[in-house]
């Protein structure tokens, strides 16, 4: 679990996250267009840093990936993997 936690998308992820929050909570800038599009497209970049654990996690008990994920292709390797440890 905790190389899903500590995975370099997630974790930069949620300190882009962290990082618009503290922007928002700053009452001295308006809310305007390019900030909403950051909040899209952090949301975007959280969407696929779960969707890539959630391929990893499936692989790994001998799931078929999708051919657009980042593991397609690996499924078995990473179900070796699982089985040896």
């Amino acid at each position: 679990m905790r190389s899903y936690l500590f995975g370099s998308g997630l974790f930069s992820a949620l300190l882009g996250g962290a990082t618009l929050f503290r922007g928002l909570r700053n009452n001295e800038e308006p809310f305007t267009w390019r900030t909403a599009l950051a909040w899209v497209s952090w949301g975007i970049t959280l969407a696929l840093a779960i969707g890539a654990i959630v391929d990893t996690f499936r692989a790994k008990r001998g799931h078929v990936a999708a051919g657009d994920s980042p593991v397609s292709g690996d499924e078995t390797k990473l179900l070796r993997q699982r089985l040896r440890s």
